[in-house]
């Protein structure tokens, strides 16, 4: 499995954990649902950044980012389950915003609303700016 597919995958662990498949379906599953999602994501941020987050040279997450003249849209972040929890996650969107105020452009990024890193997120700044169902439209402005 592809390193992007298997970062992925790990997101969506504990979500199929309950569903009494085999090994071989989930991966078929993850692999169908990873394949339909880049497409999506391919189609609908053409110009993005699709870029492989690294610890030296091993491979730790994913990162999806598309600048905008006014935002920089983060389509996706992603780290592996043993690399969670560390604030590298932290530090990785405090560049982001770093980065993105340089230009005066604020960050956004759609987090679904049962997703653990939305306290993140409030801590580092950034808001609901429109509820979008599943997930929540959250912005951070570049501080002034």
């Amino acid at each position: 499995m592809p390193m992007l597919e298997q970062i992925y995958a790990s997101t969506r662990a504990e979500e199929l954990a309950p569903t009494g498949w085999d090994d071989k379906q989930k991966a078929d599953f993850l692999k169908f649902q990873f394949t339909a999602q880049h497409d999506h994501y391919q189609a609908h941020y053409p110009e993005a950044a699709w870029l492989l987050i690294t610890l030296g040279a091993t491979p730790v997450g994913r990162l999806y980012i598309e600048y905008w003249t006014r935002e920089l849209r983060i389509i996706d972040i992603a780290l592996l389950p043993r690399y969670r929890g560390r604030g590298w996650g932290a530090a990785i969107l405090q560049d982001l915003m770093d980065d993105a105020a340089q230009a005066q452009r604020a960050v956004s990024i759609h987090v679904e609303k049962t997703n653990p890193a939305q306290r993140l997120y409030k801590a580092l700044g950034f808001v609901k700016l429109e509820d979008k169902g599943v997930y929540d439209l959250m912005e951070a402005q570049p501080k002034r």
